[in-house]
């Protein structure tokens, strides 16, 4: 019996493409398909999460939501590398400064991300789990946003459980051990793209920091968060 389509991806064999750029929002993964891709074709709106196909510069290329938190992000990679056939992804999303030296807009790659969440007992490891990021990919987008002239840094990041945190200064934590900035999904792109033997990348826009108490426009996102997406598309 096929695994395709999955409960929460509706696309056929050879609908998606093996390069993916995801975001967690599925309205940013509509821009994307519209602003980047050409001749895209809508292969996925089950649970609203929608998926593209289409050509950027010659290569094909799939563009898909997947929702807020490690266990959204957990379904939707996981299908995606098992019963899709995809072999490399990049999420592009937004996160929040640790880094007192991190400005609004700018870019974040993360080379490893920590994590509050129990995913990687699943695995019955003997010991703790160090997720990380497919290292040319890191390399490509370290490189792509140099000649872009875009502020970047690399580094550690925390993908978290909690939005909402009953420890407002939990996250000085993190910060002293120089964990750069917190999203909510990276570790658990990293943990499936291991297990399946796959690659992935985290790139992240700047949208607010602990530090400062700064936070982005909804005019200020939409101007650098394209500068993230410009990265994505030319190095999957």
């Amino acid at each position: 019996m096929s695994n395709i389509p999955t409960p929460h991806i509706g696309a056929i064999e050879g609908q998606i493409a093996e390069k993916v750029i995801m975001a967690g929002d599925p309205l940013r993964a509509k821009f994307m398909a519209e602003n980047f891709l050409e001749n895209p074709v809508q292969y996925n709106s089950v649970r609203g999460m929608l998926g593209y196909t289409g050509t950027y510069k010659g290569k094909r290329v799939s563009v898909q939501g997947h929702g807020m938190g490690m266990p959204s992000i957990g379904i939707y990679t996981y299908e995606l590398y098992n019963f899709y056939g995809v072999k490399s992804i990049i999420r592009t999303g937004s996160a929040g400064a640790y880094d007192p030296t991190l400005k609004l807009g700018d870019v974040v790659i993360g080379m490893g991300a920590c994590t509050d969440s129990n995913y990687s007992a699943q695995y019955a490891l003997p010991g703790n789990y160090a997720p990380i990021a497919d290292f040319d990919m890191a390399r490509a987008a370290v490189e792509k946003a140099e000649q872009m002239g875009i502020r970047y840094k690399v580094g550690n990041i925390l993908s978290s459980d909690v939005f909402y945190g009953d420890n407002a200064e939990g996250w000085k934590a993190w910060q002293k051990m120089g964990v750069l900035a917190v999203e909510m999904e990276a570790a658990a792109l990293y943990m499936n793209a291991a297990r399946s033997g796959n690659k992935a990348l985290c790139i992240c826009t700047i949208s607010d920091s602990l530090v400062t108490h700064e936070a982005c426009s909804a005019e200020q996102r939409q101007t650098s968060f394209t500068n993230m997406m410009n990265i994505a598309f030319d190095i999957i």
